[in-house]
């Protein structure tokens, strides 16, 4: 036996700048894994998770006070017992009889393993708790790695719900279960002689053609070693017998095969019971019907008979957990899915810097007169192009200063793509610099081309937005300078700081010197400028005074990060009405990129990215700009909209009245990842690990590592938990990067990057692309993910805590003083009923929480969840009769009560039941009075808004008293519209779950359990049925 070893699971976690390029390499301690079980041995079956356990190994045992002592575990060979030496017991109390084992839970999820004393200790994933006997005792175990953790879990849970006479079944006997049945088939289909053997190279083609991705060396190797162990001569043929075996070992996954055999009631397969708890429990899906399933099968499952018979099988179940169908990304954000009817300025929009498009468009494989550049940004949604215009050659205006495109062959290509990535709004920003005969010639193209498409309707002075993206389909904007209304003649001087600045013409030194930079525009094309008419910046407050909703302001990226630093909020304020334009700073003479982030979190809404610079930066862009259909316009979050609203960008803790959510992230395993580009100085190895990124505001930025998973070839298994706080969803991206662990430097292997709002839980694969933002084909990471209050809520609790907080303890948002007392007096009123808010929020979550834990389950658990796990505890063993508990769905909030005496840990979980209900039924019955308070404070105060500069002035506030009243009005409102919206979202989902007619729910337990197991019911169909005894309900 090999010496006991923990995982050295030290994770990177540290907040780093969202504002630098490039990703800088913290120098900490390398990350790695060590297990007992040989990486070579893979547990592709129950009864080879048996075959391990009876060979036993070593772990260790926790006890109640907190000390760890290392014992030798192993299954006894009639099956029946599990027995740990050494130990002080004697040897009839040192065992568990698998017949009393009630559960097996994996992670830290009982009282002891969860204490403070040993939850650091060790990771979530090498943990696991037998629950067994009358008493619901635990056996807390550590293991050396999730694998041991999996091997022996999986078996436990077999033995434990089948038995050892259903071993009889297991793949290993001489009959062929339906997966070798299956594989024997395409096996003879392939036997085109019928001689019994096939090619290897037949074979091969075969094998990697039911498992894209799987490397032809691999499977060769593999054909090698069975023949050998079946002392066969290597040779050029396969029989059917080595093939099946190959397949079978190189084409199962252990991790899913694990998560298969957790939900299977049916040995090693899913039924559409199983597969409907499966897609409803785990994946979230809501209005799971047995045809969805069915289809399901239909299209995932290989064999003929699992079609036939309604179950899939591993290859099946493996197919659907690859398939789009089960992708991290939520589908409905495939397709435009917001609300598209705001103003202009209350998008994002995808931007792209003309100059590099032009200068560098041979990166899209055309030379330096080719419009590839252009084109390409526009297949990718972008919204906003610059064509920088100059002199050309026999008085044809060109577009580049270094390029020299055609300005007709580029407004021939946009024209042409402008609207096949998406149908909303094309803004062309021109930036000018030719004479006014080819300004002239520019005039006509345009008309020419974009015909009636070109939006000309001058802007209505009456109105104080821009109109929606909605309202200006398939229009082209045109973005420029105009010449003022008093000029009357053919042509006009115009300012031409920004455009002079941004091409580089001139240095900073010189724009100084020359600040008022003029040049000529002819008049014809000042009338093509409508809705996007550009000005100069004359600062926030100037801007608030005199600027018009059409007007747009262009900032360099220097200029844009002072203010982004200096005055956040006042920027933040001016982009809720003004459109702005970020561009890269000059100095980016290789064509880098500056980050987006730190520019949307301060409102603006057109930061021009170099789309043919691929890195962090257009990672985060393309990955933004996915969650709304790719059309190129992402709604900006409400708190950065509403005309009334307190928005710190720097705040370093949560906003007034929004809870921080929690994204639980767990790295299962990798698949067919590549090498990394040049990588071959180790040949074949890649020691690949995970880096999680979250990128948002500052108080989001972070990243976190798994550890580095040693020698494992194409498919690592990483088992490993990362956890995150998010204070800004709406505004967040997380962003995985697999890298190769080097000593010299560590290298690209792959990225994945998506908004945290497209997000699906449950277990899900990211499809995994290249530096360039490619698909790289068959290579993904498995991955589960769960967010707590993703709906808004109560506190943010931690795994593991249940955050039962005395009053004392319970933070309050409170109203914060204007300093004008109508003001203050009528904002007083709102302390009772938003402490009366927070507290039936926090008391159903804690409540809620507290539930989960008891049933041996995380935060991140869902309800569904909890009752399936109390329906298994509920289930009659041989020997004994389970507990008598009484369900009633006939009320209009279900119960449940023990019928006689109960065990210990069930009365704790029925009473946290019934206190979740009762703190659920308070929220439910108690929100409607409270949500009228909040609402009648809102509306009083609300109602000074426009009265706002009236009183100051009566009180007399200037400077930063003003200022600061100011504030402390948005922070007011802001707090009693986020309890306005939680308390709708808290009490629609609520009386959902829990009211008596639709409480889908507990009917899962209704349905999964036999009369005979003594769970009754009193509601009238129960009572109907009551005299059979052997129905289900």
């Amino acid at each position: 036996m090999s010496p006991f070893h923990f995982p050295r699971n030290y994770q990177c976690s540290q907040d780093f700048e969202c504002s630098d390029g490039s990703r800088q390499r913290s120098l900490q301690k390398k990350t790695v894994s060590f297990s007992t079980m040989p990486s070579s041995r893979k547990l592709s079956s129950t009864a080879a998770c048996i075959s391990f356990m009876l060979e036993g190994c070593e772990m260790k045992k926790v006890r109640s006070n907190s000390r760890m002592y290392s014992r030798f575990f192993v299954l006894d060979p009639d099956l029946r017992f599990m027995h740990w030496e050494p130990s002080k017991k004697d040897s009839d109390k040192a065992k568990i009889e698998i017949k009393s084992v009630k559960e097996v839970r994996v992670g830290k999820k009982t009282p002891i393993l969860r204490s403070n004393g040993l939850s650091d200790q060790f990771p979530d994933e090498c943990a696991f708790s037998i629950i067994y006997g009358d008493n619901y005792e635990s056996l807390d175990l550590v293991a050396s790695s999730a694998d041991v953790v999996n091997a022996w879990v999986m078996g436990l849970r077999y033995l434990a719900s089948y038995g050892k006479h259903t071993l009889g079944g297991a793949p290993e006997t001489s009959r062929p279960n339906p997966r070798t049945s299956w594989v024997s088939s395409v096996f003879d289909i392939a036997d085109l002689e019928k001689e019994g053997r096939i090619p290897v190279s037949r074979a091969m083609q075969l094998i990697r053609a039911l498992n894209p991705g799987m490397k032809a060396s691999m499977i060769e190797l593999k054909f090698k070693e069975l023949q050998k162990a079946a002392s066969e001569k290597p040779r050029e043929e396969v029989s059917c017998e080595v093939f099946v075996e190959a397949y079978c070992e190189l084409c199962t996954r252990p991790e899913v095969f694990f998560l298969l055999v957790q939900f299977s009631s049916n040995k090693e397969y899913m039924g559409l019971k199983d597969l409907t708890i499966f897609l409803e429990a785990e994946q979230g899906m809501e209005g799971v019907t047995e045809e969805m399933c069915m289809e399901i099968i239909s299209k995932y499952e290989p064999s003929k008979e699992g079609r036939e018979k309604g179950y899939l099988a591993i290859d099946g179940f493996t197919r659907y957990l690859l398939s789009a169908d089960c992708s991290i990304f939520d589908p409905q954000h495939r397709r435009v899915c917001q609300d598209m009817s705001q103003p202009l300025s209350h998008y994002f929009i995808s931007s792209a810097h003309g100059a590099c498009l032009a200068e560098d468009s041979c990166f899209w494989g055309g030379s330096t007169s080719d419009i590839g550049g252009y084109v390409a940004a526009l297949k990718a949604g972008c919204r906003s192009l610059e064509l920088v215009v100059c002199d050309g050659p026999s008085g044809e205006p060109v577009v580049g200063a270094g390029a020299r495109l055609a300005f007709s062959r580029v407004v021939g290509a946009v024209a042409e793509y402008a609207f096949e990535a998406s149908e909303f709004p094309l803004i062309l920003c021109l930036s000018v610099h030719c004479c006014c005969a080819q300004q002239r010639v520019v005039v006509e193209h345009l008309r020419k081309t974009f015909g009636d498409k070109l939006y000309l309707v001058p802007p209505n002075p009456n109105e104080g937005y821009l109109p929606s993206p909605e309202r200006l389909k398939r229009c082209v904007l045109i973005q420029g300078r105009k010449l003022p209304p008093s000029c009357q003649s053919s042509e006009g001087e115009v300012s031409d700081d920004e455009e002079t600045s941004e091409l580089g013409l001139l240095p900073s030194e010189e724009r100084r010197e020359q600040p008022h930079h003029r040049r000529v525009l002819c008049h014809e094309l000042s009338d093509l400028v409508s809705l996007c008419q550009m000005v100069s910046f004359q600062g926030f407050e100037a801007s608030r005074r005199v600027q018009r909703y059409w007007e747009v302001c262009s900032f360099s990226e220097v200029e844009a990060g002072r203010y982004a630093n200096e005055e956040p909020e006042d920027f933040v304020a001016y982009n809720k009405r003004f459109l702005s334009r970020v561009y890269p700073s000059p100095m980016r003479i290789d064509a880098s990129n500056m980050n987006p982030q730190d520019f949307w979190k301060c409102g603006c809404q057109m930061v021009a990215m170099n789309y043919q610079t691929p890195g962090l930066m257009m990672d985060l862009n393309a990955g933004w700009f996915r969650q709304n259909g790719s059309c190129g316009y992402v709604l900006r979050p409400a708190i950065m909209r509403d005309e009334v609203s307190y928005f710190s960008v720097n705040r370093r803790d949560a906003f007034p009245g929004i809870s921080a959510q929690l994204l639980h992230l767990k790295i299962i395993s990798g698949q067919n990842l590549p090498k990394p580009k040049g990588s071959g100085a180790k040949g074949d190895v890649v020691e690949p690990y995970v880096c999680a990124e979250i990128h948002g505001i500052p108080a989001d930025c972070i990243e976190k590592r798994t550890k580095t998973v040693l020698q494992s070839g194409d498919n690592p298994v990483f088992e490993e938990s990362l956890e995150f706080q998010v204070n800004l969803p709406e505004l967040a991206i997380l962003r995985f990067m697999v890298l190769d662990d080097d000593y010299i430097g560590d290298e690209f292997i792959a990225q994945y990057t998506i908004p945290f709002e497209c997000l699906q839980t449950g277990y899900r694969h990211v499809p995994l692309q290249s530096i360039s933002g490619d698909a790289l084909p068959n290579a993904t990471l498995f991955v589960h993910v769960a967010i707590t209050n993703r709906r808004g809520g109560g506190k943010a609790h931690r795994r593991g805590l249940s955050g039962r907080k005395g009053r004392r303890m319970r933070e309050y948002t409170s109203t914060k003083a204007t300093g004008i007392k109508a003001i203050d007096e009528v904002f007083r009123t709102a302390t009772p009923p938003l402490r009366e808010a927070t507290d039936l929020r926090e008391n159903m979550q804690n409540a809620l929480v507290s539930f989960k834990e008891l049933c041996g389950l995380t935060p991140a658990a869902n309800i569904k969840q909890c009752i399936l796990k109390l329906a298994t505890w509920l289930q009659p063993s041989e020997k004994e009769s389970p507990p008598a508990v009484t369900l009633n769905l006939g009320e209009e909030y279900p119960s449940m009560e023990a019928q006689g005496p109960v065990p210990e840990l069930l009365r704790k979980v029925l009473a946290a039941y019934d206190t979740m209900i009762q703190t659920s039924r308070m929220l439910i019955e108690s929100a409607d009075a409270v949500h009228a308070k909040i609402i009648q404070v809102q509306q009083a105060g609300m109602g000074f808004h426009k009265e706002l500069h009236r009183l100051e002035v009566k009180e007399g506030l200037k400077g930063r008293k003003l200022q600061k009243a100011l504030e402390s009005f948005a922070w007011n409102i802001t707090v009693l519209k986020q309890h306005i919206d939680y308390e709708r979202l808290w009490q629609l989902p609520l009386q959902a779950h829990l009211s008596g007619n639709q409480a889908k729910h507990f009917e899962l337990l209704h349905e999964s359990i036999y009369l005979e197991r003594h769970v009754f019911c009193d509601c009238s169909m129960c009572l109907t049925v009551l005299p059979s005894r052997t129905n289900k309900f």
